[in-house]
């Protein structure tokens, strides 16, 4: 019996510790380690026939609901419902599971989050992780290309629950779409109108809806000096500043990331700064990130969208924050987050932020629909400027000598917008971008159709990186 005491003893001192590391965030590998051990322990400990233990409780990360608070959610709910009706929304509903492939590589870092469930009949699945992709696989296979459709339901996140930070494994979503092509920025309006209609008819107390752009994220990255590789999980580290202090992300980003620390203090000069539309024409005249092209689009419809924002009178409620990252991978151009504030314990004390309470943003080409392709084309020879049709028809000759699938389109001045939807639309994996500087530095920009991803490749380097990419074994297309 005392023998077995002091294994129990183990057994519980072991188990604190494997809590301690989780609460403190230690690395998986550290924390595997412990597991394990855990594990040894509880084996030599064996079953006790003496003890039947069985204890009523609902799993960790989730709750019951009381009819007091299931009244409290039916409010909530018609509030939301009113609103996503009045701006003309239709209502669809999908599986709580969907196909395991459908769900991987849409979440970027946070796919470790994902429940994967037993195999049943042959079927790989997973519980959704939000509603998004589900839409885009519902679009997909109903060859729908404009809906406005909202969708209330339960999704499930593998992660470490914190109750009483709201961070649960199953909760709801209240979920409002816009699909279809527009001209800029205006459905990025109204949906930001949707969020301050429905947050300000709750009367949960004052809030502010931050917004940025993922390409102005990119850009600033690019000038930065972060390597192209690194773009996605540096911007995770940068989504933590509401949370941890800069110091902490930097820490993260140079001692578990790799980036120097000039360059984490450069994306710092950056990503500490907020304000309005005045930020933004500060940015346009940023010496550096207005020379990139990717930061220009997006700085350039982030003072259309203060525009159409100021029109349906919201304009006092956003604060353009160039800390705003929000993780997913599927993100492609306006992003934003509602923070509920709390009103100042004594007059001149700032505003503590509460967390966010509603979140969204603009997503390109989540197409989840296999196409079929009818040619076998590498890649597409294109041009980011008029003029350029000499040099297209050379690059595309050279790449024919060197035996690549290539093509480009039968017109003098091709707008590039033109040029990478015919890719899409032809499942071209690649496409080979020649502008003016491009010819000046003797580079060729190479863009993945796929991920949107641009490198700039030596052109006496284009072929090896062409035939690199499309190898079948890499199935990169």
């Amino acid at each position: 019996m005392a023998e077995r005491a002091a294994l129990e003893e183990l057994v519980r001192l072991q188990g604190e510790r494997v809590r301690g590391l989780k609460q403190q965030k230690a690395s998986a590998e550290q924390i595997e380690e412990e597991v394990a051990k855990l594990l040894k322990l509880k084996a030599q400990l064996g079953p006790d026939e003496g003890k039947q233990k069985f204890v009523l409780k609902t799993p960790k990360g989730t709750r019951d609901y009381s009819p007091r608070q299931m009244a409290i959610r039916e409010k909530v709910f018609d509030v939301i419902i009113s609103c996503f009706k009045r701006h003309g929304a239709e209502v669809i509903d999908t599986p709580v599971f969907e196909l395991k492939e459908t769900l991987t590589g849409k979440y970027g870092e946070d796919s470790k989050l994902i429940y994967d469930l037993k195999d049943q009949g042959g079927e790989l699945l997973s519980l959704r992780y939000d509603l998004t992709v589900p839409f885009a696989r519902y679009l997909a296979m109903n060859k729908l290309t404009n809906i406005k459709r909202y969708h209330i339901a339960k999704v499930y996140r593998r992660d470490n629950p914190a109750m009483t930070r709201g961070r649960y494994r199953e909760f709801y979503q209240c979920d409002f779409d816009i699909a279809g092509q527009f001209d800029p920025m205006i459905p990025d309006a109204e949906c930001l109108k949707i969020m301050c209609e429905i947050l300000s008819s709750l009367q949960i107390g004052d809030f502010l809806v931050k917004v940025n752009d993922r390409r102005i994220l990119d850009g600033m990255f690019a000038i930065c000096g972060v390597p192209d590789s690194k773009f996605r999980t540096i911007c995770s580290s940068v989504d933590k500043l509401d949370k941890v202090s800069w110091e902490e992300v930097k820490n993260e980003m140079v001692g578990e990331k790799g980036l120097t620390p000039e360059v984490a203090d450069h994306i710092g000069d950056y990503v500490q700064q907020h304000g309005g539309v005045s930020l933004v024409e500060q940015l346009l005249q940023d010496p550096k990130l207005s020379q990139n092209k990717q930061a220009l689009e997006g700085l350039e419809d982030l003072k259309l969208l203060f525009e159409y924002l100021t029109l349906f009178g919201i304009a006092d409620k956003i604060s353009f924050d160039l800390s705003l990252a929000r993780g997913l991978d599927y993100y492609t151009g306006v992003i934003y987050e509602a923070v509920l504030l709390q009103t100042p314990v004594r007059p001149g004390e700032e505003p503590l932020g509460v967390g966010s309470v509603a979140a969204g943003g603009r997503y390109d080409g989540l197409a989840l629909e296999e196409k079929v392709r009818t040619t076998e084309t590498q890649v597409l020879v294109a041009s980011a400027q008029k003029r350029l049709l000499e040099e297209r028809l050379k690059l595309v000759s050279e790449l024919w000598d060197a035996g690549i699938k290539a093509e480009l389109l039968y017109k003098k001045n091709p707008k590039l917008l033109n040029q990478l939807q015919y890719c899409e639309e032809a499942g071209i994996p690649l496409v080979a971008i020649i502008g003016e500087q491009e010819l000046k530095d003797g580079v060729i920009k190479l863009r993945s159709v796929a991920s949107r991803e641009e490198v700039d490749v030596r052109r006496e380097d284009l072929v090896e990186e062409i035939k690199r990419r499309t190898s079948p074994a890499l199935r990169i297309c």
